[in-house]
């Protein structure tokens, strides 16, 4: 037996995933803990959703569905386009996937050759450059900080650029800063693609989740050079439905389509019929988005203050829901940091080392702010003693 190929060697497991997976043993096992891990909300799925599911089983729509989704999905995905975002992708240039990150890991399979370059702005969500390397290409990283709101400058983006440059990643609002990126900002960058014949990836899973600014979508200016990547996850309460979507130039879905008709084939059928509701429900899912948006921000402006009155750093947010806290007053390696608030506090987060973030942690407060208040207590003690 020789082993595993050296790609699956390289690749790395995602943090998020192992830390939170930790974190549910723990609680499997017993111990008193609270868990701001994962970027999954508590908010049950709207009924309106479960009941769209329940009509499409007992109508017998259970069967395989095509590669590229069903179409009235297609068709709802298309209409949502224009209706929120002002683009117009018409459905046949549209995918449904096996959830956001599956339209991600396709998409780079679809454009990407070896040694092509994707510049991916840190902090970042921990897949996106394993997704690049898997795919055999390299990310190039721009870094941001908290002193910029965590908001690239589009002059550092373009020193990156080079003839391999393929690709780059926007993500806004972001995981995990929750920087949401100034429109013209995003028009800057959209610009740039449109000047150096590169394309955009533009992942907006978290724009119904944005407390202050407003959502922009980069294919308005860049059209023929985006492709929008999106899903049910956060909006709608939808994790393990794993549906998610994109859109784009023709032949990158093409490209798409084919990468997953040659492993999942389709999602979920029931799911797709879960997300039609979803989407074309516009008035019950707009009030659950809007309800699950208002606390959320009551939870960001709890843990925000919270973390910078017991002395850990941790910049406001405008969107998504989490924060990256400073946890140099607890240890300067943010892993060792992060076990100790594990071991001691009983509170469990990610440390900042994949995301790019180091000396922070990463906090998600898609929980209920009796856990918050519960974290920060056991937090203020964790400092007293350390």
């Amino acid at each position: 037996m020789r082993g595993l190929s050296q790609r699956v060697k390289a690749l790395k497991p995602s943090a998020t995933v192992a830390v939170n997976a930790k974190a549910l043993e723990l609680r499997r096992q017993g111990v008193d803990l609270v868990a701001m891990t994962a970027g999954e909300p508590d908010f049950d799925t709207p009924q309106h959703v479960k009941d769209a599911a329940m009509r499409a089983m007992q109508a017998g729509k259970t069967k395989y569905a095509p590669p590229a989704g069903i179409p009235e999905l297609r068709e709802a995905i298309s209409a949502k386009f224009k209706r929120e975002n002002g683009l117009e992708i018409p459905p046949e240039q549209t995918v449904v996937t096996v959830g956001g990150k599956q339209a991600l890991f396709n998409l780079f399979q679809a454009i990407l050759d070896p040694g092509d370059e994707v510049i991916v702005i840190g902090p970042y969500w921990v897949s996106y450059p394993e997704m690049v390397r898997f795919a055999q290409g390299n990310p190039v990283e721009v870094l941001t900080g908290p002193e910029s709101g965590f908001v690239p400058d589009p002059e550092e983006i373009e020193r990156k650029v080079t003839p391999r440059t393929k690709a780059l990643v926007l993500n806004s609002p972001g995981n995990p800063t929750g920087a949401v990126y100034p429109p013209e900002v995003i028009k800057a960058i959209a610009e740039l693609a449109n000047k150096h014949d590169f394309y955009l990836v533009s992942d907006e899973i978290y724009e119904h989740l944005i407390y202050e600014g407003e959502h922009f979508s980069p294919a308005s200016i860049a059209p023929e050079r985006t492709i929008t990547v999106n899903g049910a996850a956060k909006a709608y309460a939808m994790t393990g439905w794993r549906i998610g979507y994109a859109g784009g130039p023709k032949e990158v879905i093409k490209g798409i389509i084919d990468v997953s008709s040659q492993s999942t084939t389709s999602p979920d059928t029931i799911a797709q019929w879960a997300m039609v509701e979803a989407l074309t429900n516009v008035e019950a899912s707009s009030r659950f988005i809007a309800m699950a948006r208002e606390a959320y921000r009551k939870r960001r402006d709890l843990i925000v203050k919270g973390l910078n009155d017991i002395g850990l750093t941790t910049p406001m947010v405008n969107g998504a829901f989490y924060v990256l806290c400073d946890t140099s007053r607890i240890d300067p390696d943010e892993s060792k940091a992060a076990l100790r608030m594990l071991e001691e506090a009983k509170v469990a987060v990610v440390p900042g080392t994949d995301f790019a973030a180091p000396h922070h942690v990463r906090f998600s407060y898609a929980t209920s702010e009796a856990n918050i208040h519960k974290a920060l207590e056991r937090l203020a003690e964790l400092l007293k003693v350390g």
